[in-house]
């Protein structure tokens, strides 16, 4: 991996659920401190970092990640001391059980675990009942009264998952979207640009793409580029190829479309001309379902162009997720090559 592994780790094994990603904001303020002519946090939590352009400063280019992963907040707690939860993005719940999470409380993280019966004491019903994110449990292993006192209705739940390196892959916790933020950072470090580029760090991406739809009537961009990862179903449950919608290894992926949001061709096709000009592995993505901040820059504050490029991404949304080194890499290589390339000249106009 050409890129800051060590930084990769530090983001993704950060605890930030939607609406409470301030360890991933003093990363980023701390990254792009020596980067950006200014940096600030709007209302919502988003951080904005501005790199003036050289030569056409009023042509402005906004760049986005999200900064939040899914994750949980604690709705009640009973009186044996057990929390339950309300999802805070898309789970599945089947890959919940007996995880291992941490409850940001009030006076400081504690530990726990997501509870599981044991198997061999269902019932033939229980074991064929469909797992919900509702009767899931979380068990600090303390008595009703301590939990009551620590903890508070309201209080967010993150998975507590280490990265590693497993081969060409790197996995762990909230690649989604974490991958692509550690993306944006490298290229923002990497860019002389001609055009002013705003690097955004966006929040609540995963309860509906809030902060970007925000940041987008703030900013008011005349281009938008958002990064975030795509499914990679290159694996056995999946043996018909039309279905991967990416694969790991194959590069950065540009979008053509989601369930959110249809690219500009141009840019797009610009996108592509530039990986293929300087050998930059990359893919076409069409993602059948799910959004992106992309679709936040889109129309919110009149027409814009936008592109997207994504990280393929396999076991998204679950406790593990997976990238391949070279997929990250090629990201980088592209958006930086995409930022020093634009002038404010192109038309992007259909």
């Amino acid at each position: 991996m050409d890129a800051d592994y060590d930084l990769l780790t530090e983001l993704t094994e950060a605890h930030g659920a939607p609406g409470h990603e301030d360890r991933i904001r003093e990363v980023v303020r701390r990254e792009l401190a020596d980067v950006a002519d200014e940096i600030r946090t709007d209302a919502m939590g988003n951080v904005v970092a501005t790199i003036e352009g050289a030569t056409n400063p009023d042509y402005e280019v906004a760049v986005a990640a999200h900064m939040d992963e899914i994750g949980f907040m604690v709705k009640h707690v009973t009186d044996e001391g057990f929390l339950r939860l309300d999802a805070l993005g898309g789970w599945d719940p089947r890959v919940l059980r007996a995880q291992r999470v941490t409850v940001h409380a009030a006076e400081g993280d504690l530990d726990g675990v997501i509870g599981s019966p044991p198997p061999h004491t269902m019932s033939e019903e229980e074991r064929e009942s469909k797992d919900e994110v509702e009767d899931c449990y979380v068990d600090l292993g303390r008595d009703g009264d301590e939990v009551r006192e620590r903890v508070s209705v309201g209080d967010v739940v993150t998975m507590e998952q280490d990265t590693r390196r497993l081969g060409d892959t790197v996995t762990g916790k909230s690649m989604d979207d974490r991958v692509c933020l550690f993306a944006v950072l490298e290229a923002a470090k990497r860019i002389d640009p001609d055009v002013t580029v705003h690097v955004a760090a966006t929040v609540q991406e995963e309860v509906g793409l809030r902060g970007a739809t925000a940041l987008g009537v703030d900013l008011d961009p005349d281009l938008a580029v958002a990064l975030d990862v795509t499914v990679a179903n290159d694996i056995p449950q999946f043996s018909d190829a039309s279905k991967h919608v990416t694969e790991l290894g194959e590069g950065a992926a540009i979008k053509l479309k989601d369930g959110s949001v249809i690219t500009n061709p141009k840019v797009r096709k610009r996108l592509e001309s530039l990986a293929e000009t300087a050998g930059i592995a990359h893919q076409p993505e069409v993602l059948p379902a799910g959004g992106t901040d992309t679709a936040g820059f889109q129309n919110t504050h009149g027409a814009k162009p936008v592109a997207a490029i994504s990280v393929p991404l396999r076991y998204m949304h679950t406790v593990t997720e997976a990238a391949h080194v070279n997929d990250v890499d090629a990201t980088v290589e592209l958006l930086a090559a995409f930022l020093d390339s634009e002038t404010g000249e192109h038309d992007y106009r259909l």
